[in-house]
């Protein structure tokens, strides 16, 4: 199985029932000779398959030689509805996770997917994907202060360990990470406002920067690292 998002490309083997430790490869680095050394380490005779890289994709048939891919998207079987007006312009990711999310957590759900962007997808009370929410990622809103300052520096996201920094460092990570789970926050209140009307939903987060933001948000109930890898082997074991 193999996720692929603008940044990193996550791979992992899975049976039926579960999948192996994942691991990911820079998405820029991704080629046809490393994608077959990954693949040669088992014998896998399908890969499921969610890109939102379409430059990648002949990459991944060509490493896949004979073996059957199962690309994911709105058309794929699902185990859950879609009502929005236009399916094909959902990210197979987006999709992964709702499958998962649906599949293990039960509807409603939120998935907030911390990567590159974060992307919040929402799945209603009868199981269907209806929308959701993106914003700017945590790293590229801290990269654009680097990048477009002269003074400010490149920084570690890590938790602050003040709400008012001391240095200029400390008071940028003190804006990155509390300013982000602000904005999570609002986000997360107005989904459950205007679309569910205080019902209880389940929260789940996913993403490379989950355990740094969500852990200290009471409003999530849930962190998954590999929710979209497991929305994955829902899918194949649907459409193989």
């Amino acid at each position: 199985m193999a996720g692929s998002s603008n940044s990193f490309t996550k791979l992992a083997f899975a049976t039926r029932d579960r999948i192996s430790r994942p691991f990911r490869v820079a998405t820029k680095e991704l080629t046809r000779g490393e994608l077959q050394r990954c693949l040669r380490k088992r014998d896998a005779r399908t890969l499921v398959v969610s890109s939102v890289v379409p430059k990648k994709n002949a990459v991944v048939r060509e490493a896949a030689g004979r073996r059957k891919i199962v690309w994911l998207t709105a058309r794929s079987k699902l185990g859950v509805g879609i009502d929005y007006p236009a399916p094909k312009s959902i990210g197979a990711d987006r999709l992964a996770n709702a499958i998962a999310a649906a599949r293990l957590y039960g509807c409603p759900a939120i998935v907030v997917d911390f990567g590159t962007a974060v992307t919040f997808d929402i799945i209603s009370s009868a199981g269907a994907y209806i929308g959701g929410v993106i914003a700017p990622g945590l790293e590229s809103m801290t990269s654009f202060l680097y990048q477009r300052t002269a003074l400010l520096p490149k920084l570690n996201l890590r938790e602050p360990k003040s709400a008012v920094g001391k240095s200029t460092r400390e008071a940028m990570l003190a804006g990155a990470v509390f300013g982000y789970r602000g904005l999570v926050r609002e986000i997360i209140k107005q989904i459950k406002h205007k679309e569910f009307a205080g019902r209880k939903v389940k929260v789940v987060a996913t993403g490379g920067y989950a355990e740094l933001i969500a852990t200290q948000m009471p409003e999530i109930g849930a962190i998954h690292p590999n929710l979209t890898l497991e929305g994955l082997r829902f899918a194949g074991n649907l459409n193989s």
